[in-house]
């Protein structure tokens, strides 16, 4: 681990730009615009491909996770083939703060850029943990607020396009309309102020623009996609299994970010009501969770209110379904939230489910293949099947295992 390494300054923020990692393209778009209304100049990365992952594999060691390789590869890939000035630019990933490998991130990404050669690119966390102190990249309350909407409005955006894709009369009718709809909101994201009544307004606006979309024939086949967060949303980390389930003519069911979010506020709450530690975190994250749950149950309201679209499912029920399966303190990564979140798809009237499974992820294994067995004495018509995504798994084989698992699938 290096001891010495450059770190983001406030002076930086007025000739660095920062490249942040592509996992939710549309969430991730309206976060560009928050930090840019704060004066960070931050670029999305779009590159892909299996210059990222030779990267990855030439810079990080083999037993690294998954993710982590694809991340660092396609940080690295982008400075040496996007025309990046290493002196002007940093790097931004995400730390949970948990025990799993996503906090240790960090190290190895600046361990890989010293290797090579770009050891002067700052390395800035992204976390709300108290990590990484001495960044001039500093997350302030105002910021986090406006961050927050930006996952409610992605998770609203990808929830109706995913259900309304797969029936559109038109081709290519729900993308444009997100797209739209991320133009207009990324505009207002940069606004100075946010006011909740304007946020109401547009979350209704987006539902009756979707429900207007003209759609037909029968409901499909509907897929869920579970597993470790970053090959459950990433195109790059999941070879485009969304893409892929809806050629194969799926309705693709995936569960929002915001539950994740919950999870971790609510996993900090248990923290301090099972070690009697970090009291003042605990209270501050029950004030966080009531505010989020009340934030994710009026998109609820407004969703059943307008009826033609099936909404997500509160976060306070999903956390008591994976009960029987997972206790409620095996945490590590996505932890009893993966097992949660099957059972919820379940409910759902979802029995078709693919746990997205990265090398390296040993908590994501435990909580996703070691539950298989159970969910399915349990429940004997769920249909299950887990896709490992490593640097070595040809795409044929995976996508050879999905077309398997929906020739059995159930609708």
């Amino acid at each position: 681990m290096l001891t010495e390494y450059p770190v983001f300054t406030p002076e930086m923020k007025k000739t660095h730009t920062i490249l942040m990692p592509n996992m939710l393209p549309m969430h991730e778009k309206l976060m560009e615009k928050i930090f840019a209304s704060y004066g960070y100049r931050v670029k999305l990365l779009k590159n892909s491909g299996r210059g990222v992952v030779e990267r990855g594999q030439k810079f990080v060691h083999n037993d690294t996770c998954y993710p982590a390789l694809l991340v660092i590869g396609q940080f690295i890939d982008a400075i040496e083939n996007e025309g990046y000035d290493p002196d002007k630019i940093a790097v931004l990933i995400t730390q949970t703060g948990g025990g799993c490998r996503a906090s240790n991130y960090i190290h190895l990404l600046r361990k890989a850029l010293h290797k090579a050669g770009y050891g002067q690119v700052p390395v800035i966390s992204f976390n709300i943990s108290g990590l990484e102190k001495d960044s001039g990249f500093k997350l302030t309350l105002p910021m986090i607020h406006r961050l927050l909407y930006a996952v409610m409005y992605g998770d609203l955006l990808m929830l109706l396009r995913n259900q309304t894709k797969p029936y559109e009369v038109v081709s290519g009718t729900s993308e444009a309309l997100c797209d739209t709809w991320v133009k207009r909101l990324t505009d207002e994201m940069q606004s100075t102020r946010i006011r909740y009544k304007r946020i109401l307004q547009n979350y209704r606006a987006i539902i009756d623009d979707f429900a207007r979309i003209e759609r037909k024939g029968a409901r499909k086949v509907r897929v869920g996609i579970v597993g470790e967060i970053f090959v459950k949303y990433s195109p790059l980390g999941n070879n485009d299994l969304e893409a892929f389930l809806m050629q194969e003519g799926a309705e693709v069911v995936v569960p929002g970010l915001a539950d994740f979010c919950l999870y971790c506020v609510y996993n900090n709450m248990m923290d301090a009501s099972l070690y009697g530690k970090w009291k003042s975190r605990g209270t501050l994250a029950g004030i966080a969770m009531r505010f989020l749950l009340k934030k994710q149950r009026d998109i609820i309201s407004l969703i059943r209110a307008q009826g033609s679209f099936d909404p997500p499912t509160s976060f306070d029920h999903t956390l008591t379904l994976g009960a029987s399966f997972v206790g409620i303190g095996t945490k590590m990564g996505e932890g009893w939230l993966l097992t949660a979140e099957m059972v919820e798809l379940y409910e759902q009237g979802v029995k078709n489910i693919v746990c997205a499974q990265p090398f390296g992820c040993l908590p994501n294994h435990i909580v996703g293949k070691g539950v298989m067995k159970p969910l399915k004495e349990q429940y004997p018509d769920i249909n299950i099947v887990a896709i490992d995504y490593d640097p070595g798994a040809t795409r044929i084989n995976q996508e050879n295992r999905l077309k398997l698992m929906l020739s059995n699938a159930q609708a």
